[in-house]
């Protein structure tokens, strides 16, 4: 059989020859495989998978146009695949996807996360309806893996079609600039729109698409790497723990002082109780009048999420539930104990939020806190007017401890509302509606009633805010640990 193609070269290399040819080609898929693991430590497999329709572009010999492997992060088991544009434009192809199915398969066996990182122009159109089987075998694989390991999506290049929708299926997807995100291509999507902007990362995470546009690959890989120590290998793993000096009696003076100011950033509260002030956000550029992402009190890793009253006076929007629904599922998913920090006008009131879908995203979140079964713990810092209260981790959605600052305002309705429904017309003073005001707010929306009736634990000082969350989680380590199991009831003699 001749070993030529028509140009005169070698059709069939030696092993020899392509691992030479392998190890010294250059691609951005191999450095950022390198920058992703610790030194030495990843192993391909699949290394010399080949298309068997690769002749059939001219791509004689050339490999498959993704790598697949494990190695340490941080010393910790990681699998992941890098698609590499160099190769075939890191087109998915039937073998493309065999490789990233039998990564899955291997990380799945060994409980350890996934990190895909997209570059492809997409599917390998040669191979028709192989290359469509290909999309929808990675996809089955990535739900099945869902909830069990973590799974986290880098878009650095192209990202569109099946493809986008299999990235989209990930825990947390994240970009680089001058990467790209889209169902249709953006040249088409742009001559309807106008806008020039679609598909580009910045519009995707505006949409809640991506967590983070980052500047780079090295920032990306960088972040990516933090972002892991924050979540346990699997669903099994437990809570995870950091090593830290800060004191968990530490008191927490200058939470008063920010929360003072109307219009504060909750930023700036979860920072001033977290160890060493260190808070990992997610999803930063959607919905800001939420925030989510995690701390660590005591040492111990804490998903938080909250109302930010510096954006739309923390109101809960569609966007806002649908945001705060995404991550509570996330952290019950892999146990990880949920801080939920209360301060909100309530519910939007605009024509879009109801056209958005409204009732939906807030049965979505009503049904994430309810079904949730991580320990969670929830403080009410400032306002928590009508349902809004009741759907932000309250002890009747699910809380296992609720507590309440002693400045909080707990109320059916605003306060100023509440005076206009219950007096309305009968009130044409102002001094004397002021009045009412501060009366409503010192008894009805007080802490103390709410504890009264039995739905806050606790009514704690600002000052205490650290040393009463951690405590309580420290309380509820063993939450999803210990599963005790009931032989029978005992009978009364």
């Amino acid at each position: 059989m001749e070993n030529k193609t028509q140009n005169g070269a070698p059709k069939f290399k030696s092993v020899a020859e392509l691992r030479a040819q392998y190890e010294s080609e250059a691609s951005s898929a191999k450095e950022r495989i390198k920058s992703l693991f610790d030194e030495g430590t990843f192993v391909e497999i699949g290394t010399f998978a080949h298309s068997a329709a690769a002749e059939l572009s001219g791509n004689e010999g050339e490999l498959e146009g993704v790598i697949c492997g494990y190695g340490a992060v941080d010393g910790r088991l990681v699998f992941a695949f890098a698609q590499d544009y160099s190769r075939m434009k890191g087109a998915l192809g039937a073998m493309h996807a065999k490789k990233i199915c039998s990564l899955y398969e291997l990380a799945t066996k060994n409980g350890a996360p996934v990190i895909g990182i997209f570059d492809s122009a997409g599917a390998f159109v040669l191979e028709g309806v192989e290359a469509l089987a290909g999309y929808g075998k990675v996809m089955r694989r990535v739900a099945d893996a869902s909830g069990v390991i973590p799974q986290i999506a880098l878009i650095a290049g192209p990202c569109g079609g099946a493809m986008a929708a299999v990235a989209e299926m990930f825990d947390i997807v994240l970009a680089t600039k001058g990467a790209s995100l889209y169902v249709n291509p953006p040249f088409i999507v742009n001559n309807l729109d106008k806008s020039g902007k679609s598909g580009s990362p910045e519009t995707a995470a505006a949409a809640g698409l991506v967590s983070a546009v980052l500047d780079d690959d090295a920032s990306a890989l960088a972040y990516v790497r933090r972002l892991l120590s924050y979540i346990p290998q699997n669903s099994a793993d437990g809570t995870v723990y950091a090593s830290t000096n800060d004191e968990i009696n530490r008191l927490t003076p200058d939470v008063a002082a920010i929360i003072s100011n109307d219009g504060y950033a909750m930023t700036d509260v979860i920072t001033a109780i977290s160890d060493d002030s260190a808070f990992f956000e997610l999803y930063a550029g959607y919905a800001p009048e939420l925030v989510c992402g995690f701390v660590t009190l005591n040492g111990m890793v804490v998903g938080v999420a909250a109302n930010q009253p510096s954006e739309n006076g923390g109101k809960l929007t569609p966007a806002a539930a649908n945001k705060a629904a995404k991550f509570i599922s996330f952290c019950d998913c892999f146990a990880v104990p949920l801080l939920t920090l209360v301060d909100t006008e309530g519910y939007e009131v605009s024509a879009e939020a109801e056209k958005a879908d409204y009732s939906k995203a807030l049965a979505r979140l009503a049904g994430t806190y309810s079904s949730s079964e991580n320990a969670k713990v929830t403080v009410v810092l400032g306002r928590a007017y009508g349902a809004a209260y009741t759907l932000m981790g309250s002890k009747s959605i699910g809380a296992d401890i609720a507590l309440a600052a002693d400045c909080a305002k707990i109320s059916a309705m605003p306060t100023a509302s509440a005076v206009a429904f219950a007096w309305g017309d009968k009130v044409d003073d102002n001094a004397k509606r002021s009045e009412l005001e501060a009366e409503w707010d010192a008894v009805m929306a007080s802490p103390l009633a709410a504890a009264k009736a039995g739905e806050i634990d606790d009514i704690i000082s600002l000052d205490e805010l650290r040393q009463r969350t951690a405590a309580a989680f420290e309380m509820l380590s063993a939450k999803n640990t210990l599963k005790l199991k009931k032989r029978h009831a005992n009978l009364p003699l």
